[in-house]
Formats: C-alpha cells, structure tokens, sequence
C-alpha cells in the first residue's frame, strides 16, 4: 500500500501562524515525520512525503506526485485558523471530496473520532470541501485539521511534541485498522 503524506503548506507560506508566530508548517510537518514512523511499522507499507523542507510545493505538484506513483491514500495534515487573531474555534475536523468514494467517508469518520476523543478536543465533524488536494487526486484523500492555531489552549498543544505524535499515532492507528494493516 502506497501512503502519501502532506504536510500542508509549507516553512514561508505568508499568514499561515499563531498569532505569537509558530509557523504551522512547523506543526504539520513534525506530525508527518512521526506519522512515516508510525506507519513504518506496518507490512507492505510505504510511506512518501508530498511536501519538501526546501520549498512551498504546488498543490498541483503535491497531487500529481501522488498520482504518478499510485498511492492509494493521501493525507493531508493542517492545523486551522479562524481570522487573524486569538479566536474562540477550537476542535478537529476531517475534510474529503464529495466525488471519492465512500472509503474517504469511512476512513475520514474513523480517524475524525479517534483523534477527537484522544486528544480530548470537540469533534467538529467529516466535512465535504473542494480543496484542490482532494479534488485532483485519484485515491482516496482526507485533510486532517488537528486542533486551531488561532486558539491559544490548542495552539499550545500543536506545539507540543507529545500532541504531535499523538495525532500521528491516532490517524496511524486508524488507517491501520481500515485497512486491516499487519504489522512487521
């Protein structure tokens, strides 16, 4: 089973921070390695990355990657924002296309209620959304938002290393299960 992570956007993507300046690729990409790792231990598994450290990948380059080596699962990972400040909106969600099959619907509900109970933040729900990472791919592809980086309780935990593995560990597990995953 071919896996592609995402860690959303990328080091100097403009306007994507806490409001006290944690980038959040900071966050998205700490919890895609620990995610690589988590998925590691699992049989027939490979793992690729869609983003790079030395650049913003396109969208368009980040879904035709995943494309020309046939994944069969892209996830994207983001941590949310609501305006420009310290706001209110706090919780998980999990974002799919409303043209995927009903696996990114099943996946998505299973990763959204594990992550929301482990992380003991408000389960905002599986949403539908025309974002480009899950429209132009052509497996099935979630968008995991892990907490609000404009809220300062979550804020803090995206900091943390300990909330990041956690949320690799859960989105891991959840995969694993879906797919019925034996591990090395």
């Amino acid at each position: 089973m071919k896996i592609m992570i995402d860690a959303g956007h990328g080091f100097n993507t403009p306007g994507k921070q806490t409001p006290d300046g944690m980038k959040e690729y900071e966050f998205n990409r700490a919890t895609a390695l620990w995610l690589k790792k988590y998925l590691g231990l699992y049989k027939n598994v490979s793992v690729h990355f869609a983003h790079s450290d030395e650049y913003d990948v396109p969208l368009q380059q980040r879904t035709a990657h995943a494309n020309s080596i046939g994944a069969h699962l892209y996830v994207s990972l983001h941590a949310n924002a609501y305006g420009n400040g310290w706001s209110e909106p706090n919780g998980v969600e999990t974002y799919i296309h409303s043209s995927r099959p009903a696996a990114a619907a099943s996946l998505a509900n299973i990763i959204q209620e594990r992550l929301a109970k482990a992380a003991g933040l408000r389960n905002r729900g599986v949403k539908t959304a025309n974002f480009q990472v899950l429209r132009q791919t052509k497996c099935t592809a979630l968008l995991v938002e892990c907490g609000f980086m404009t809220n300062r309780h979550e804020a803090g935990l995206l900091r943390d290393d300990s909330f990041r593995k956690l949320c690799a560990k859960e989105i891991s597990k959840s995969i694993a299960d879906y797919y019925s995953l034996s591990t090395i």
